[in-house]
């Protein structure tokens, strides 16, 4: 595997759905997340290997902005045409994804926490394989 950078992220549209999530990337072409996401209180941890998205909408819920972590497959310019961001985090560290929202790597294992009380909009997190996909919003405590 090779080494990848971080790459910044752009502003994309979303549309929220009873079917699920699309996200239109800034190069026009669009990604749908199928299903209703289960709703986890305070962080979603994915097993070890899974891909992992991340995306955080505005309060209005038609833009937002989307995170891969730990992506070692989609080259730089894959993501700068498409707006996509990546971060990479580092075993046993953690790093800021957005303002309220972290990211932490442990045992290859990626954990999303989101603090709503600081992000305006919805956090959702995609964890995802060859095998399938899940998808998760981080809601407040009940």
């Amino acid at each position: 595997m090779s080494a990848r950078n971080d790459v910044p992220p752009d502003t994309l549209g979303v549309e929220l759905t009873e079917d699920g999530i699309a996200v239109e990337y800034v190069d026009g072409r669009e990604v749908f997340y199928r299903g209703i996401p289960t709703a986890v209180e305070d962080s979603v941890r994915a097993a070890p290997g899974k891909d992992v998205h991340v995306l955080v909408t505005d309060a209005s819920e038609t833009q937002g902005i989307m995170l891969y972590v730990n992506d070692l497959n989609t080259h730089d310019d894959i993501l700068e045409t498409t707006g996509v961001g990546r971060v990479m985090v580092d075993d046993g560290d953690e790093e800021p994804l957005f303002q309220g929202v972290e990211a932490r790597s442990e045992a290859h294992r990626v954990e999303v926490e989101a603090d709503l009380s600081v992000v305006d909009g919805r956090v959702f997190v995609f964890v995802e394989d060859e095998m399938g996909e899940q998808s998760f919003e981080i809601v407040e405590n009940v």
